[in-house]
């Protein structure tokens, strides 16, 4: 076999660095190679050591999130995480980012998003039952942020209605800090046979390599090693790195791959995302401990003259590679013919133990597998330990507006008005198994199987509590996942996680990620909640400008009936029942932000006992059939969540007064953890039930009437907080 005709030497290393190796990275790829790289194996080498596909500066820490449970199939290391829901059932999830794509073209960004992670999951043998992500935007008043928003959005709708996967819950943030770079974090969630889940290790030297899906061309290529560098002020001249989506051809893929999946003709699969046919062919081999090769002239190609490097970088969309057991050649390709798709034999496993390119007869990469793994970089970057924030006195911070006026404000906000103008733009019915829409309810709710079980999912994340104690924000993170689906009456089983973060090459970064994860794996630990899939985003900057850090959940919970799930609304004549401690926690609250104009002190503690004790009291509750419904506190405190579920149920409250032990701007909008508020026909039993629990339990008050009232005297009508409630994004948006 011929060498790969090498780069000349001073050329080879001007161009891993502008692909993104530092010198060190290159000379131990040469090291590994003995000679100097082909264009194609500088390629394929400096896209698998970029921070996207090798997590060089964040596999030290992950390692200490807690991946095993009793429930647990298939943790990190797959395509996505696979949990067993019962009945034979498994839910296969994970949550990625498209966070830079979606800056340079925020409708292909997202809508690529949202494909490449359904590949994820049903590569796996799952069908795609629901989508959710979590978006981060700039200031409202930016000039950036209403096209980005816009073209998010469009994006999410556009492909997941297409495709037929309904888009079920996320969340929404707006800060400054996201100005220059916001985050795009998509999750899909999958239901297979349990005893049915396709990996993607490669197996049997001799068996055929298929390629399948879309024609490779030349867009996305190096969008990994793009997704490993922070932003500049020309980043606008990236868009050839942004993959363009075809969700109609996802969609017959999603069903050709289904119907092969129900033969015996799959060995292995794998999505080709990020790096494309690098990544798969590489991991695929590499995982299964074989060689492989692959002959690019048989790859479907819809644009001319490309060359070996331009086809192994592509992140053309909709496309998949498989290794077929001996002789199923055929039968896959009659298969994806028929949906009308390519199908290419282009390779197979050998026993060498390397990844062999040729094209045109001619080879032009020739690389061991072994130690491109191996010898990888792995930093133990230093860390800066984020300085910690005393805790606010509530009795020392003013109420500058009184209690009704704040909470207008409040509802009105950025991070709390309603997110209707989204929802509209996203099919969250379609498929007719969604139970609760997004806003119906703290998690959303999906019916699996041809039974009574469902799915509780949300994702989550309070990125202001990050920056002031990353450790208390991740853990807080996590129990607000947990919080959100217990809320519905669900047993929390499993997260997902997106982390990110800036430039993990600046200490303090380092040791917000590192912080985070040490508050994650202290909350996944005590919730018994294994994390069984995610992604790493760093780089996330822009003139050397950061993200707020941003640990972002995604959490999996089952409910054995999805007749039991509750509900957000308030309904008429029921008596509400705060659950869990108030101690009128101030700092960094949006009341504080924006009612105070200031952005400061500890954020709530994270009692992680305490928030199992409640949680789990609350679920039984639930359980028991006589919760009427049942939201968790978190952004605004106790008022708002209130006027959440007022304005969900279009029945107002007259509330008990704040207690003496608290000034009453603090006990109606301080942001104390682990709290739940209750509607019950009646309050007596659930507060003895609650006093032999040991759980701290009071009667609010009473539902009814068109007014929100509390025990000043001071009263709101329904009318006026929906008004301001619905408002902001439809200004905002005026236009688009």
């Amino acid at each position: 076999m011929s060498t790969p005709v090498p780069l000349d030497a001073d050329r080879a290393r001007q161009l891993a660095a502008e692909f993104g190796l530092k010198p060190e990275e290159y000379d131990r790829a040469l090291a590994i190679l003995g000679r100097t790289p082909s264009l194609c194996e500088l390629g394929i080498v400096s896209v698998m050591w970029s921070e996207h596909c090798s997590y060089k500066s964040s596999r030290h820490w992950l390692r200490q999130l807690p991946t095993k449970a009793p429930w647990v199939i298939h943790g990190p290391g797959e395509n996505a995480g696979v949990i067993d829901i019962g009945e034979g059932l498994a839910a296969v999830f994970k949550m990625e980012s498209h966070n830079h794509p979606s800056f340079i073209e925020p409708y292909q960004g997202a809508a690529t998003g949202v494909g490449g992670i359904l590949r994820d999951v049903f590569t796996m043998g799952a069908r795609p039952v629901a989508n959710l992500n979590a978006l981060r935007f700039g200031s409202p008043d930016h000039p950036r942020t209403k096209r980005t928003l816009d073209g998010v959005v469009r994006g999410i709708g556009g492909y997941g209605n297409c495709v037929g996967v309904p888009t079920v819950g996320g969340e929404v943030n707006f800060h400054p800090a996201f100005n220059g770079n916001p985050l795009v974090n998509a999750m899909t969630v999958g239901i297979a046979p349990a005893d049915r889940i396709f990996l993607s290790a490669a197996a049997g030297i001799g068996n055929p390599v298929v390629y399948v899906g879309s024609k490779t061309g030349r867009d996305g290529i190096h969008g990994a090693t793009m997704a490993s560098a922070e932003f500049s002020a020309d980043s606008e001249e990236k868009r050839p790195t942004v993959q363009i989506g075809d969700p109609f051809a996802e969609k017959l893929l999603i069903e050709a791959c289904m119907e092969l999946m129900a033969t015996d003709a799959i060995v292995a699969i794998q999505d080709m995302g990020a790096a494309g046919l690098t990544s798969s062919g590489v991991e695929m081999a590499g995982k299964g401990g074989v060689g492989i090769e692959l002959t690019l002239d048989a790859v479907p190609q819809r644009e001319e003259g490309m060359t070996a490097y331009e086809m192994m970088l592509s992140e053309s969309q909709e496309r998949m590679l498989m290794v077929l057991r001996p002789g199923a050649e055929p039968v896959a390709e009659a298969i994806f013919r028929k949906w009308e798709l390519d199908f290419a034999v282009v390779g197979h496993i050998t026993d060498t133990g390397r990844i062999v390119v040729k094209h045109r007869g001619a080879v032009e990469a020739d690389i061991p597998l072994a130690p491109l793994e191996s010898e990888a970089p792995l930093y133990q970057r230093p860390t800066t330990e984020t300085p910690k924030q005393p805790l606010l006195d509530p009795r020392a911070v003013p109420d500058p507006v009184g209690i009704g006026p704040a909470l207008q404000r409040l509802v009105a906000s950025p991070d709390l008005c309603s997110r209707r103008w989204i929802w509209d733009q996203y099919d969250a019915t379609v498929g007719g198994q969604t139970v609760r829409r997004p806003g119906a309810s703290d998690a959303a709710v999906v019916r699996v199987g041809e039974g009574s079980r469902a799915l509780a999912l949300t994702t989550d994340c309070t990125p202001r509590y990050c920056l002031a104690d990353p450790e208390a924000g991740g853990a807080q993170a996590v129990a607000e996942a947990w919080r959100n689906i217990t809320a519905t009456g669900a047993l929390p089983l499993a997260i997902t996680d997106n982390m990110n973060f800036g430039n993990p090459e600046k200490p303090e970064v380092m040791g917000q990620f590192a912080a985070a994860v040490r508050g994650m794996a202290a909350a996944c630990t005590a919730l018994d909640f294994p994390v069984v899939s995610g992604n790493v985003s760093l780089y996330n900057e822009t003139e050397g400008r950061p993200i707020l850090p941003t640990p972002a959940i995604g959490g999996v919970g089952v409910l054995d009936d999805a007749a039991q799930a509750t509900r957000l609304a308030l309904p008429d004549n029921a008596d509400l029942v705060l659950l869990g401690h108030t101690a009128g926690h101030l700092g960094q609250s949006l009341w504080l932000r924006e009612i105070a104009g200031r952005e400061d002190g500890a954020p709530p503690p994270v009692d992680l006992a305490a928030e199992r004790r409640v949680g789990d009291f609350v679920r039984s509750t639930i359980r028991a059939g006589t919760v009427l419904a049942c939201h968790d506190l978190s952004d605004g405190g106790l008022l708002v969540a209130v006027a959440e579920m007022a304005l969900d149920g279009n029945t107002g409250a007259t509330l008990d007064p704040a207690p003496d032990t608290l000034p009453p701007h603090a006990w109606w909008f301080g942001e104390d953890q682990g709290r739940y508020l209750l509607a019950v026909s009646d309050a007596a039993p659930l507060l003895a039930a609650a006093a032999a629990a040991g759980i701290p339990a009071r009667r609010l008050g009473r539902s009814g009437g068109s007014h929100l009232a509390w025990g000043d005297g001071t009263s709101i009508s329904l009318a006026t907080l929906r008004a301001a409630h619905e408002a902001t994004l439809p200004a905002l948006m005026e236009g688009t």
